[in-house]
């Protein structure tokens, strides 16, 4: 077919055009530019100008010697305004290139350009194994502008390598960065960098690099390696010589443009009204005046010296222990010997009292608390007479019989004398030793008296005795589980801690930003840059250990178990393990202390604050305390508001008014439950039986209140606590986890007072042994605020703005005051401790219907 052909020569063809190359492009006409070389001279100025067609060469020679290091800095300044166009320089070395422009534009934050016309750069410095070396390099100028004039200088740096213990004193911008070397003296092994200012601003970065080329030493390449830190008026960096091969590092200082990241403000931008927010900004001379100084670090001499000073501290407080121990085991001994021999069985003589006149005709807790309810072992304690009897008979010396009727269970008479009431009958009362038949919240004496609310209760005086009818197993599984619960809230809550604060301290150390902890980089340890915070909190650990071993209080020999203050030490237990959780967390926070962990130097603090005040409360009312679940909730509770305010409580109106109201109307309720000892419920008739009290009260009759002494307290601590709400909600404090603390603090030692004031007037008496604690207590209390308030740093600042707390070691090079506070906090808490646990020892040998209830 003749067409068959001509198909195929076109297949042909087609395909043999695709195969072909493409004809090569036609390449622009290079443009050769004029080279102008010049041997150029240190120390000298070269005004000059240059060009798209122009290429200036400066090359310089340099003799180098290996024991002798000599820094060489290029400044250059371009007299030209073409911003579009600049100028550039290329230094070139034996191992490295330096290259950079003029106008040099370095951003800021939101990418805000600033532009400097004169740059300063010192070069790297190559290493030689010969014993002299005349090295060269060479300076390249070029633009791509029609005309541009500038000026070049190169100089050699004096005092280049920093000696030890020696300062020198510079300048530098954001364009002129400085940086020197450091080399590592024979002996030692980690050294401190500080370097201080007495200009604020602007901020500053302090870099430390290994001697590598090239540096980085422009804002915004500074924080690529090495470890660094912002920097207002101080920084310090501790430095191990292990961390650089070379054994010595270059000391970086950087001038950065814009002073938000040390707290300062950010400037306008742009600062000209006719300028373009596209255009760089002109900051001129944003210079500063530093000084720096290298010094040893502490030395593992030091170290070992310090950890055994630590250990020796709080070690002799078990010697003590122990020395105390054996002397109370001996008088024990020797009084047991005593009573075997005397005649009587009696053990009361010398400690009847009688009621004192301040508490008769007051009015002193008509509740009661004596409920003998059906089915309920307590009410067999306590009851020596018949069974059979239908009424109730409270009856005191000094005060008239009330009758009364229970239309719903049987009741007994009480008809023993306050003040007459001797021992034997008290260690004759039945008791019974099964518990298989009733739960234990059948024992819940608060439930005791909501069956017997229609008891109308008209005792004027209210005894240890009335809130202690609880089998003591009971009573003792009750309070154990206070230290069950606070052990497994330590584990769940200590093992995410742990492991956060070492992440957080592996960051530190891959990324060398070291603003992420808040330390007091003047007393910094390595290998961890605390180490001396942590050590101090081995006191809150082994003291706290020491309170959990302290065997109880034992009771004479012949003394029946129904004197004195109830022995249960589930609370005191609790205690002593949040004491110990303290010390652990607290060194998990210093492990990299900043804004985010603060809660965790905290948390304990408020449960330790809250068990003293529930401790103090049930002495004196062990059977109607609050559980342990009910307990842990409100602190929970607390520690929950201590995160939303630390996150979202700085500044926030409405997060103040919120916590105000609440903390108003919880000190409110608490006030309303301890004045009626728990009857006054919340719930939906709340309203109806305030406005029923306000009629009859106020309204009907002008009646005082029924317990004055438990009204003084209760109006002192609405005042000191609306006070404290009122500060909060004016002043709106930063750190609003201490403001928190402190609130509870406030009311413990109110309590606390209130209890001594109370316990006074009671005609009981405080003997040496806490008297003692609570004066040493007190004192050591004292020093520790001291130093507690010396502020060495602060996560509420910027990191620059903490570090201007910070100050050396003063005890030991090793210990600031910060670890001074440890040591006698711990000792205080543990002292406090002392102070609760043998308080009401006076009261070991008394009845407990001759103790009164306040």
């Amino acid at each position: 077919m003749p067409g068959t052909g001509a198909a195929a020569l076109a297949w042909a063809l087609l395909a043999g055009a695709l195969l072909l190359p493409p004809p090569p492009p036609v390449l622009p006409q290079p443009h050769w530019r004029n080279v102008s070389e010049t041997e150029a001279q240190f120390n000298t100025t070269y005004t000059d100008w240059v060009d798209d067609s122009l290429l200036h060469i400066y090359a310089f020679n340099h003799s180098v010697r290996r024991n002798r290091t000599e820094g060489v800095r290029v400044s250059v300044n371009v007299l030209s305004d073409h911003k579009d166009l600049p100028v550039l320089f290329v230094v070139r070395q034996k191992e490295a290139v330096v290259s950079f422009q003029v106008p040099l534009i370095l951003r800021g934050l939101y990418q805000r350009k600033y532009a400097y016309q004169e740059v300063s750069r010192t070069l790297c410095q190559p290493q030689t194994k010969a014993e002299v070396e005349t090295q060269h390099f060479y300076v390249d100028v070029s633009t791509l502008s029609v005309n541009a004039s500038y000026q070049l200088r190169v100089t050699r740096v004096e005092n280049f390598v920093l000696r030890t213990n020696e300062r020198f004193s510079f300048n530098a911008t954001a364009a002129q960065p400085q940086y020197f070397k450091y080399e590592f003296p024979e002996g030692v092994d980690s050294v401190i960098v500080k370097v201080t200012s007495a200009m604020a601003f602007p901020c500053s970065v302090i870099s430390i690099q290994d001697i590598l080329c090239p540096v980085y030493d422009l804002d915004n390449n500074v924080a690529f390696i090495g470890m660094y830190q912002t920097m207002t008026k101080k920084a310090a960096i501790t430095v191990q010589k292990k961390d650089f091969p070379s054994h010595s590092f270059y000391v970086v200082v950087v001038v950065k443009t814009e002073d938000e990241a040390c707290g300062g403000a950010l400037p306008y931008y742009p600062l000209s009204k006719n300028a373009s927010p596209d255009e760089p900004v002109d900051q001129h001379n944003r210079q500063k005046t530093l000084e720096v100084m290298v010094s040893p670090a502490i030395t593992s001499e030091a170290y070992v010296s310090s950890v055994v000073f630590c250990l020796s501290i709080f070690l002799s407080f078990y010697v003590l222990t122990l020395l105390i121990a054996c002397w109370e085991s001996c008088r024990q001994h020797k009084r047991k010997g005593l009573l075997s021999a005397m005649d009587s069985p009696s053990l009361d003589t010398g400690h009847s009292r009688s009621i004192p006149d301040s508490f008769l005709g007051r009015g002193y807790d008509s509740y009661g608390y004596g409920s003998f309810g059906n089915g309920s072992s307590s009410s067999t304690e306590g009851v020596t007479d018949s069974l059979g009897s239908t009424e109730v008979s409270y009856s005191y010396v000094g005060q008239e019989q009330f009758k009364r009727r229970t239309p719903s269970a049987p009741t007994r008479p009480l008809s023993i004398p306050m003040g007459e009431r001797s021992l034997e009958n008290v260690a004759g009362r039945p008791r019974l030793d099964s518990l298989s038949s009733v739960e234990e919240d059948d024992y819940d004496t608060l439930a005791d008296i909501d069956y017997d609310k229609n008891v109308i209760r008209t005792k004027k005086y209210l005894c240890v005795a009335d809130l202690a009818r609880k089998d003591k197993r009971v009573l003792r599984k009750k309070y154990q589980i206070y230290f069950w619960n606070i052990a497994t809230i330590a584990v769940f809550y200590a093992l995410p801690v742990i492991q956060l604060v070492i992440t957080y301290q592996t960051v530190v150390n891959v990324t060398g930003n070291q603003d992420i902890c808040y330390y007091n980089f003047l007393c910094g340890l390595a290998p961890r840059s605390a180490f001396n915070n942590i050590l101090s909190n081995l006191g809150y650990v082994l003291l706290g250990l020491l309170f959990l071993l302290i065997e109880p209080p034992l009771p004479l020999p012949s003394a029946p178990q129904e004197c004195g203050i109830p022995k249960h030490f589930g609370l005191f237990y609790a205690m002593g393990t949040a004491l110990m959780m303290e010390g652990l967390l607290s060194a998990c926070y210093h492990v990299c202390p900043n804004y985010t962990n603060f809660q965790f130097d905290t948390s304990f603090m408020y449960m330790i604050a809250g068990l003293c005040m529930l401790k103090l409360y049930q002495k004196r009312h062990p059977d109607i305390n609050a559980s342990a679940y009910s307990a842990y909730a409100c602190l929970a509770l607390v520690i929950f508001f201590s995160v939303v305010g630390v996150v979202f409580g700085k500044g926030n109106t409405a997060f103040w008014i919120v916590f105000s109201v609440i903390h108003i109307l919880a000190t409110l309720l608490l006030s309303t439950q301890l004045y009626y000892m728990g009857r006054w419920k919340l719930d939906s008739g709340i309203l109806r039986r305030i406005l029923h009290v306000l009629y009859t009260d106020c309204v009907r009759q002008c009646s005082g209140p029924m317990y004055v002494d438990r009204m003084v307290l209760l109006v002192m601590g609405n005042i000191i606590n609306w006070s404290l709400a009122a500060y909060g909600l004016i002043v709106r404090p930063n750190d609003f986890a201490s403001y928190l603390l402190a609130i509870g603090i406030c009311n413990l030692l109110l309590y606390f007072a209130f209890y001594i004031i109370m316990k006074l007037r009671s005609g009981e008496r405080i003997k040496l042994i806490p008297l003692l604690c609570i004066i040493s207590t007190s004192v050591v209390w004292g020093f520790a605020l001291f130093f507690f308030f010396q502020g060495l740093s602060t996560w509420q600042k910027t990191p620059a703005e903490s570090r201007e707390h910070n100050r050396d070691c003063i005890l030991l090079d090793f210990f600031d005051d910060h670890d001074i506070w440890h040591f006698l906090s711990s000792i205080a808490m543990f002292g406090s401790f002392l102070v609760l646990l043998t308080l009401d020892d006076d009261l070991d040998c008394i009845q407990r219907d001759k103790i009164y209830v306040f």
